[in-house]
């Protein structure tokens, strides 16, 4: 083997084994000595050089990334599952006919869809769906991502929730996590302006909670300002607060009127 590439092993050896006991730390500080050393090989994208090596770099290079991605996820660091994610895109893209298909390109590209999804960049999840293949979309990484998204937009939000049961790999729990929560979030803020006040039963229901305790917990986490009495959840507290954030309606119009005026004066 290439000394470059026995560096690079043995590094990356480091690295697995500190990803393995979730130290972060030695992870991240390897993660750098990895990517600086990588920078030796011409073989990598953008070059792409047909070094005697080639296939040999590329693949390690690769196998590098991928693990940064998992690395990322288990950090909860969406930032640098974006960064590692667009550095290891051209190793599935570019690098596809100089070296065999990674066994874990559709979970990494199935993590990303999701990712984009949790971030509500819909536009780029469907530009990036466009660009899979045939094989690429049967593969239930990939149809995960796809069913959660119609799930999302048709607001049928139970089985956004229940989605979670079914995940095709364990790095897929954080991001289901996050869309578990916005779902909430996004129900909870329904209900505020909806009702004035709801069953401890209808709001488990509603939010969909399996039991009273991670209700009450969630309440008392996420709407500190939501009263709990006689059974039941009030939501008066919370409409009063965010009526004292809304602008005026008559100050706003005579700004607008003001401005106005000041436009035809200066023309």
């Amino acid at each position: 083997m290439d000394p470059k590439a026995t560096e690079v092993s043995q590094t990356f050896a480091r690295f697995k084994s500190g990803l393995i006991r979730n130290d972060f730390d030695s992870c991240n500080r390897l993660l750098s000595e990895l990517k600086v050393l990588l920078t030796q090989f011409r073989s990598l994208p953008p070059l792409l050089e047909a070094t005697p090596n080639a296939v040999q770099e590329l693949t390690l290079a690769r196998e590098i990334y991928e693990h940064a991605v998992v690395l990322s996820v288990k950090m909860e660091d969406q930032e640098a599952f974006e960064r590692d994610f667009c550095q290891l895109k051209p190793y599935y893209t570019d690098a596809r006919d100089r070296i065999p298909q990674s066994p874990q390109e559709y979970q990494i590209l199935g993590l990303n869809l999701l990712r984009l999804l949790v971030q509500n960049r819909i536009a780029e999840f469907h530009t990036e769906l466009e660009l899979l293949s045939s094989t690429a979309l049967e593969s239930p990484c990939i149809k995960h991502a796809v069913e959660l998204e119609q799930s999302f937009m048709e607001g049928a939000y139970n089985r956004v929730l229940s989605a979670r049961q079914l995940v095709p790999h364990e790095t897929y729990v954080y991001f289901m996590d996050v869309l578990a929560k916005t779902v909430r979030d996004e129900i909870a803020g329904c209900s505020e302006k909806a009702y004035d006040s709801l069953s401890l039963n209808d709001a488990k229901q509603m939010l969909l909670f399996s039991s009273d305790k991670d209700l009450l917990e969630y309440i008392n986490e996420e709407h500190p300002e939501w009263e709990i009495k006689s059974e039941r959840v009030f939501f008066q507290k919370a409409k009063d607060s965010a009526s004292c954030k809304e602008i005026p309606s008559l100050l706003l119009i005579n700004q607008t009127l003001s401005y106005a005026r000041e436009l035809e004066r200066i023309v």
